[in-house]
């Protein structure tokens, strides 16, 4: 088995370092919150705890990370005491975070000088995918670094998309992200709409569910709304950060994104309300703040 790093354990990242662990690998384990990483590394066989990225670069051959935002990945890697400071030449880094695919070209070029490869490899599934090992995940960078590592995914995740060169697997998860948060903004319209309207919410559900609006993600994320469950899979404050990369994107390809703007408005709308670290589809609580109504099932 390998000696692999994992680096970032919060809501996806632990559940993913735990199936690495439980594949038989070793795994040298850092989190920003210190506790994460011991308490980790105590509960499983073959967990490292490590006070620094550094001293995970050490230890590993190939080292997953998963962070909130661009500024945190380039810290851990390019920081002081980062990983690019302990890692040996032909290290492979796999960042399944999602971050700018502009920045994520530079540290690839940033980490090559050092004699390390980068793999941009953000992945989508949320919580419950993570906790299954049945992750997506959309690679990007060199093609035969992806093949020598491929078979570390295998404890992560199910489906493994290679998308190109560097940057092109986060534009794919970009672009799934983009089409979920406007899906989002559309259901949370539609729903609020009908249901002061006077229709149930349950119908309207399997109306849609039968229709060709039918979507497999409102189909998911419906019932947590009339459960009025808005506990954490994917946080609002989070779909908000990656819709700034794809509106940051679609400048840099002069590519006109206006029904993501005004998502990315209602986002902040939510963030301003109170909702930033609730799961996405609490978004909807704006709307219905509006209005009047609350989108839930009937007694």
């Amino acid at each position: 088995m390998a000696k692999l790093g994992f680096l970032g354990l919060g809501i996806m990242g632990k559940p993913m370092a735990r199936n690495l662990l439980r594949a038989g690998h070793e795994v040298a384990l850092w989190s920003h919150t210190t506790a994460k990483a011991q308490a980790l590394a105590g509960e499983e066989r073959g967990g490292v705890f490590c006070e620094t990225p550094k001293q995970a670069g050490e230890f590993a051959e190939c080292i997953f990370l998963c962070v909130g935002d661009t500024a945190m990945s380039e810290q851990v890697l390019l920081g002081e005491n980062g990983v690019a400071e302990g890692a040996g030449p032909g290290t492979v880094i796999v960042d399944a975070s999602t971050i700018s695919p502009a920045r994520s070209r530079k540290i690839t070029e940033d980490l090559a000088k050092r004699g390390l490869h980068y793999l941009g490899a953000p992945c989508t599934g949320s919580k419950p995918g993570a906790e299954k090992g049945a992750l997506t995940f959309m690679i990007g960078g060199e093609r035969e670094v992806f093949e020598r590592v491929r078979p570390y995914f295998a404890p992560l995740g199910t489906q493994l998309y290679y998308c190109g060169g560097p940057g092109l697997g986060l534009h794919a998860k970009l672009t799934q992200n983009l089409i979920i948060s406007n899906l989002i903004q559309a259901f949370n319209e539609g729903f609020v709409l009908s249901t002061k309207a006077g229709v149930d919410p349950e119908l309207m559900l399997e109306i849609l569910n039968n229709s060709a609006a039918r979507s497999g993600l409102v189909a998911f994320k419906a019932p947590f709304v009339l459960d009025r469950n808005f506990e954490t899979n994917f946080s609002v404050k989070w779909l908000h950060k990656d819709v700034g990369l794809m509106l940051e994107s679609g400048k840099e390809l002069k590519v006109p994104l206006p029904l993501t703007a005004l998502s990315e408005q209602m986002l902040e709308a939510a963030i301003a309300s109170g909702y930033a670290d609730e799961d996405m589809c609490s978004s909807i609580k704006v709307l219905e703040a509006l209005a009047g109504i609350e989108v839930k099932r009937r007694p």
